[in-house]
């Protein structure tokens, strides 16, 4: 079997890797570095733009027990996310340049895959072609032209990413390390606000001069999942208290409460880079530098990548796709990663291991009880209405036979059905 992949981040490596490892001559096609995204800069493999966050470990989540079964299939982006990983409580976040630097090397030394750097100008000629381009693509571009041929009705929504800063240019006196609720140690720099502070940034916030986007789109529709902090906190003056700046689960040094508090997490290996959570922004840098720098222990904060808002292309999934991401009209075409309708970096990778498998003649048995299997359901045909990108979460798992108050534990055993049967059918 002879498997062309178009695309080496998280979806397109996974489905290399999954079809490598299942016996197909893989080709994987990647146009970096000779051209680059408007979100990118790294020339390796996955790199991670929005976040450096795979989010939550704990099984008792739908990320958590995502992950668990992402690695039932031997998943290359967790392991080499596992390899890479930097503190952050109960989330799994990795160091982006090791983490990029891990799979390339992972992918590049898997037998039977076949690296071709340069873009892809026409549907190469192969039994199976898993396009996982991400959802950047040119509207210029041949590859565009190739997917609105394939695809007819496709939508598009903007995406955001937050600021990084270094570590030293920190101001510890104002700010202190902890992680929420004490989960993972102090994995987390807290920057407490007052009142007063809060009440002045939002302010500030609400006011700030937003960069003009690509294409003249002036209201763009955007993934609530990766919402801009000012277009949130303009839902009211509460809405990012009760968001990003949520104070519950952090305690002052002092014993105090804080009225709200903005938490970075560490972003690289050596803990010399910090992101601003929840802080996916399209202000003027101008303006980030001006707003930003009246957090608390961040007047002098040095900024080395400010935020910034890309379009995001995702096809019609439920009119188009199996539930192995493969066209219904043409079930040798498959789509892969935030193209296809999910959500997430993980999401991303899964779905890439899902064609991957499928491409290579090993479709995987997915009950609709495991978050893999419900996810892959969504997204070819279980969502209504207007089509949105999902993320894993249980809302779209059939419900348990007995009920469970607790939430902790209601998820718990969402997470402990769904692995009973994943090693059933598997």
């Amino acid at each position: 079997m002879n498997v062309c992949v178009i695309g080496a981040g998280l979806a397109g490596c996974e489905a290399a890797y999954a079809a490598a490892n299942n016996g197909a001559d893989v080709v994987l096609y990647e146009m970096k570095p000779k051209k680059f995204s408007p979100a990118h800069h790294n020339s390796n493999f996955c790199e991670l733009v929005c976040s450096n966050s795979l989010k939550s470990k704990e099984i008792s989540t739908a990320s958590g027990l995502l992950k668990r079964e992402m690695e039932f299939f031997n998943s290359v982006v967790l392991e080499c996310a596992y390899e890479t990983a930097v503190p952050a409580g109960g989330a799994l976040a990795v160091d982006r340049e090791l983490f990029a630097e891990a799979v390339t090397n992972k992918i590049l030394s898997t037998p039977n895959i076949t690296f071709v750097n340069e873009e892809v100008f026409e549907l190469p000629d192969a039994d199976k072609v898993i396009i996982a381009c991400g959802p950047l693509v040119d509207a210029e571009s041949n590859l565009y032209k190739i997917i609105k041929d394939l695809t007819g009705e496709h939508h598009s929504f903007f995406d955001a990413a937050a600021p990084i800063l270094t570590a030293d240019s920190i101001d510890m006196s104002k700010a202190f390390y902890q992680a929420r609720y004490n989960k993972g140690g102090d994995d987390y720099i807290n920057c407490p606000m007052t009142k007063d502070e809060y009440t002045a940034f939002y302010k500030e916030l609400v006011s700030a001069e937003r960069a003009v986007l690509h294409n003249g789109v002036e209201s763009p529709k955007v993934f609530e999942g990766c919402m801009p902090v000012e277009i949130l906190a303009k839902r009211g003056e509460d809405s990012i208290r009760f968001g990003p700046l949520k104070p519950v689960g952090i305690t002052c040094p002092d014993g105090s409460k804080p009225y709200a508090v903005v938490q970075l997490r560490q972003d690289n290996k050596e803990g010399t880079l910090f992101n601003i959570v929840g802080f996916q922004t399209n202000l003027k840098f101008s303006e980030q530098k001006r707003v930003f720098s009246m957090i608390p222990g961040l007047e002098n904060a040095e900024f080395v990548r400010y935020g910034v808002m890309h379009r995001n292309l995702y096809i019609d999934a439920p009119n188009l796709m199996n539930s192995d991401f493969s066209l219904k009209n043409n079930p040798d075409i498959y789509f892969a990663g935030q193209i296809s309708g999910v959500e997430g970096y993980l999401e991303s990778a899964m779905s890439g291991m899902i064609a991957g498998y499928s491409a290579s003649g090993h479709r995987l048995k997915l009950s609709q009880y495991t978050m893999m299997g419900a996810i892959s359901n969504y997204i070819s045909g279980g969502s209504t209405g207007n089509f949105q990108p999902m993320p894993a979460n249980f809302g779209i798992v059939p419900p348990l036979d007995i009920r469970v108050k607790n939430k902790k534990e209601r998820y718990t055993a969402y997470s402990e059905r769904s692995l009973k049967f994943l090693s059933k059918k598997n």
